[in-house]
């Protein structure tokens, strides 16, 4: 069944949690988030839209990383439904596209529905007070090439804007896309993103394009 992202509520806190990681250490949100801002996006190892955008997602990680913007990642999925997100194929996925964030693994799921996650992957951007900025996409890719003159990063456009800079970091001036995708009431499960979407104004939703 086609889903799409929850209407966002802009300024909520970042839920907290404790989970453990990939390298064996167990993380909480104030061990993630860096002075000047936070991002916890979710994916999950078979997804191919995560598959599609990890390189660059990597890739704005250690941008942001390096700018005081602590990162991680999460994976929800149940492991005996997709064995392919077990924990163990999660320590795989994290060596190989060398991580350099924490990818977190939510046995319980009880993060991901603390944070409303409907899809993979789903990033939420908090500033330096840990309240939300941005929650959406990464860019315009989905599982192609991004297509000649394709916007930059959305997210880090985002954290990194200077007007952003001067008020607090992940304060998104014009825009945040939404997450859409397709999901399964019973069990709970985090499934791939796969619709496309427009983009929304910062402070409300729009409904996905068909």
């Amino acid at each position: 069944m086609a889903v799409s992202a929850s209407a966002t509520a802009f300024d909520t806190a970042a839920p907290q949690f404790r989970l453990k990681a990939t390298d064996g250490k167990t993380y909480s949100l104030d061990d993630i988030a860096g002075p000047r801002g936070t991002v916890i996006v979710f994916i999950c190892n078979h997804c191919p839209y995560v598959k599609a955008v990890i390189g660059r997602l990597v890739a704005d990680a250690r941008t942001l990383m390096a700018d005081g913007i602590g990162f991680a990642a999460v994976c929800s999925n149940d492991a005996e439904a997709y064995p392919e997100d077990s924990l163990d194929n999660m320590k795989h996925f994290a060596r190989t596209h060398d991580f350099p964030f924490p990818y977190l693994h939510d046995e319980e799921q009880a993060v991901a529905r603390a944070y409303d996650a409907v899809c993979t992957p789903d990033f939420f951007g908090f500033d330096g007070d840990r309240k939300l900025k941005y929650r959406g996409r990464l860019d315009e890719g989905r599982t192609a090439p991004l297509p000649p003159g394709a916007a930059a990063s959305w997210l880090k456009r985002c954290a990194t804007s200077p007007v952003a800079a001067h008020l607090q970091p992940i304060r998104c001036p014009r825009l945040a896309v939404p997450s859409s995708g397709s999901n399964s009431a019973e069990p709970f499960d985090i499934l791939c993103s796969g619709r496309s979407v427009r983009p929304i104004a910062f402070d409300r939703v729009m409904p996905a394009s068909p």
